[in-house]
């Protein structure tokens, strides 16, 4: 890329999400918007112009059902130009759109579909509707179901039910042009339900203006160009792709890519070879796990150069930083960074100006290897209630063990109990239909309690430190923020999913769920028989695994031992009620789940 332009609408222009929407159509009409892949025919684009006529004939049809201002729309689709067309389809009307995750439990769909009384349903296709319907009964809500892909199936469901609809006869051969309307930036956008780890969904109300303020206040601490290609891999559910990953390059005439599946990431970033990628931890950790594992199988010097590259690399990157002074091992790095740190790099499309990281923080030492071998990768930190974004680093001021500092129009304080609390453009209104849970978090005066602990540096970063919620107190008094040792202990890959325990009780232990494919070779290793389920109860192999966590541990305060291990080879899953739909752990589920065995671990000497 020879030569980057900023084009960025500013908030005043745009007014609401579909009137930036309406001003990128008009600014940029041939430029690219959107990439995306089809089984038959490969990878397509669509210019913005094209958008523009879509998002016209989405309006036009949704204009043509029974919906007030305000009614309630909903979306289960995954990533795709159609999300967006009917997403900005239904601002253009004023109307209120709520995300469903394709991965989320029927039963959570439906009872969100309900709570919102959504109207109107844009579903993937006939077997996901098929599955709802049966859940959904008799009951009232939504009124409209419109299946995005046709299929003899679609065109059945349509024919059996006054509901159903298939989109591609729904819509309208052509339509008027988009025109910007009048809208009030003020008025509610999205209700996004939060995939809490405990209770029911609650539905988080963001306005137009809080969305667009906070896409601008990230704007203003890292430049992004209409030459930027971002590829998009996380669920549009979900408010960081949501903000940073559509709404973002919507407002900078970037393009965006729409990855096939997670599956097939590796092979996309090779094809797409983004300029940006929003990605959660658990994306940059199973990279660092599949570099590990193939750096055991090498010779002892490949492994120490690789050591050695890293090394360099983050050495030279505290002195870009302005926190090192000159070292020998600046010499160097040119060379290893050819050597080492590219080949890393050019897996993941070798163009990145920019990864980031965010929804969960990020283990120090994924972060300083991948720094080391020079990608440019930030932690942020936000929350759905937040529109999503608090802080995050910049590049010329990049601290990984932190969160950042507070993007523009965002205020933060620790208040007690070490709470961050944030206040800002970007605060919800509030929770829908939930007054009760919306004044347990927001004050009369506009603080929202994240329930995460933080300090704040001088110099602005913010750090978390815990979540007030997860926190453990042993018998002796002693506080323990269970999520670092899961992290840390979660690097091992025998280990993957990790819970740690120990609320009340004299000791920690840990419930661990282990590695399949490696688990068949470690139980023939100690002679026991994989498939019988008593070889997961052997002494010798809870001994050294818990020896392995004690040196995982090393460099935690002396009461965080783990002195007792459960272990089981059941994953936790969002269809198994164990997982999130933003795969955080459901700590409450999982403990009750477990139950016998998390008892047995603390009946045994006490």
């Amino acid at each position: 890329m020879n030569q980057w332009s900023e084009d960025l609408i500013a908030i005043d222009h745009a007014k609401t999400l579909d009137g930036l929407f309406v001003r990128r159509v008009a600014r940029s009409p041939e430029r690219v918007a959107y990439q995306y892949h089809e089984k038959s025919a490969g990878w397509q684009q669509l210019t913005w112009g094209e958008m523009g006529q879509w998002v016209a004939r989405w309006r036009a049809a949704l204009a043509g059902e029974t919906l007030d201002e305000g009614d309630r729309v909903a979306m289960l689709l995954r990533n795709c130009p159609s999300w967006v067309m009917f997403d900005q389809a239904a601002f253009s009307l004023g109307l209120v759109t709520v995300p469903l995750y394709t991965d989320d439990r029927v039963e959570n769909a439906v009872y969100i579909l309900q709570d919102a009384a959504v109207k109107v349903l844009l579903i993937q296709d006939a077997g996901r509707w098929r599955r709802l319907a049966e859940v959904l009964g008799d009951a009232p809500w939504p009124l409209r179901v419109i299946i995005l892909e046709p299929s003899p199936a679609a065109h059945a469901l349509a024919a059996q039910d006054p509901r159903v609809v298939v989109a591609e006869h729904w819509l309208p051969s052509t339509a008027p042009d988009l025109t910007q309307r009048d809208g009030d930036p003020h008025a509610l956008a999205t209700i996004v339900y939060t995939s809490g780890t405990t209770g029911r969904p609650k539905g988080v109300m963001l306005s137009h203006h809080n969305i667009l303020t906070n896409a601008h206040a990230v704007l203003t601490l890292i430049n992004v160009y209409g030459e930027d290609l971002f590829l998009s891999f996380l669920p549009l559910s979900h408010m960081l792709e949501r903000t940073g990953g559509y709404y973002l390059p919507l407002m900078s005439g970037s393009t965006v890519a729409y990855a096939r599946s997670v599956g097939q990431l590796a092979e996309d970033l090779q094809t797409i070879r983004p300029t940006v990628i929003i990605a959660v931890p658990r994306v940059f950790e199973r990279v660092y796990r599949r570099i590990a594992d193939q750096l055991q199988t090498r010779p002892a010097p490949v492994r120490w150069l690789f050591r050695l590259a890293v090394a360099a690399g983050w050495r030279a990157f505290l002195k870009q930083q302005g926190r090192a002074r000159w070292h020998p091992l600046l010499i160097l790095w040119p060379l290893l960074r050819r050597k080492v740190g590219a080949p890393v790099l050019e897996k993941l499309g070798g163009r990145l100006r920019a990864a980031v990281s965010g929804g969960a923080a990020i283990p120090v030492g994924v972060a300083r290897t991948f720094v080391g071998l020079g990608l440019p990768l930030i932690q942020g930190y936000g929350l759905t209630e937040t529109s999503p974004v608090v802080s995050f680093n910049r590049l010329e001021d990049n601290i990984p063990e932190s969160v950042g500092t507070p993007v523009r129009g965002i205020q933060v304080r620790v208040g007690p109990n070490d709470e961050l609390l944030v206040k800002g453009d970007a605060v919800m209104q509030g929770y829908w239909n939930n007054h009760a849970a919306t004044t347990k978090v927001l004050s009369h005066d506009g603080w929202l309690r994240t329930g995460d602990q933080a300090r704040i540096a001088a110099t602005g970063h913010i750090y978390i430190t815990g979540r007030l919620k997860d926190i453990l107190v042993l018998s002796n008094g002693e506080k323990v923020p269970p999520s670092d040792l899961e992290m840390t202990m979660g690097l091992d890959p025998l280990f993957e999913q990790v819970l740690v325990l120990g609320e009340g009780q004299s000791h920690l232990s840990a419930l661990l769920v282990l590695n399949a494919d490696l688990w068949v070779g470690l139980a023939r290793e100690y002679g026991l028989d994989p498939d019988r389920a008593e070889s997961l109860e052997d002494t010798r192999l809870h001994r050294d695994i818990i020896r392995r966590i004690r040196l995982a541990l090393s460099g935690f305060p002396g009461y965080t031992k783990v002195r007792r291990v459960a272990l089981t080879l059941e994953p936790w899953s969002i269809d198994n009620g164990l997982l999130t739909p933003t795969l955080k752990v459901k700590r409450n589920s999982v403990v009750e789940r477990y139950h016998d065995k998390i008892q047995a671990l603390y009946a045994i000497n006490g």
